[in-house]
This record gives structure tokens, sequence and C-alpha cells, in this order.
């Protein structure tokens, strides 16, 4: 992977996890750090579950893959919330 890719997926993985924790609703006891982590976790989950449906690369904007990626993150912004609050 090229440091392009990268720089890439992490622009992909903030805007992922930032609206994945838009979903969620209440306040999040997560830092920033760990929404982006999310979000990059998310989106190639995302891409992959999508991939793998084949509803990946269409004529035009993948609205079915942002679907999943953002669902993906707000999933695991709950998670790791709850699992903060249990500390």
């Amino acid at each position: 992977m090229e440091i392009s890719g990268v720089i890439s997926a992490i622009v992909i993985g903030i805007v992922i996890g930032v609206l994945g924790r838009l979903v969620v609703p209440g306040r999040q006891h997560i830092g920033v750090l760990w929404t982006i982590v999310v979000g990059i976790v998310a989106a190639l989950l995302g891409s992959a579950i999508a991939a793998g449906f084949g509803v990946a690369d269409t004529k035009g904007p993948d609205w079915i893959e942002w679907f999943i990626q953002i669902a993906l993150a707000a999933v695991g912004v709950a998670a790791l919330d709850r699992a903060q609050a249990r500390r």
C-alpha cells in the first residue's frame, strides 16, 4: 500500500467515523482518535462486505457501500462507548 492509499484510508476513516458517531444517539465517551480508528476499520470492512455482495462498484455513487460503512461505524462507536462506560 502506497502513502496515498494510507492517507486516503485515514481521510475516509475520519468521515465514516464522524458520520457513524452522529448516527449514535446521546453523548459518546470515546475520543477522536478512537472515532478515527473505528471509522477506518468500518470503512475497510464495509468495502469488503460490499464487494462480497457485488455492490462495491456501481455506475455513480456507491450509496449502499457508504450505508454499510456508516452502519458498521455506528455499531463500533456504540460498542466502544459501552465498553468505556463499564470501566
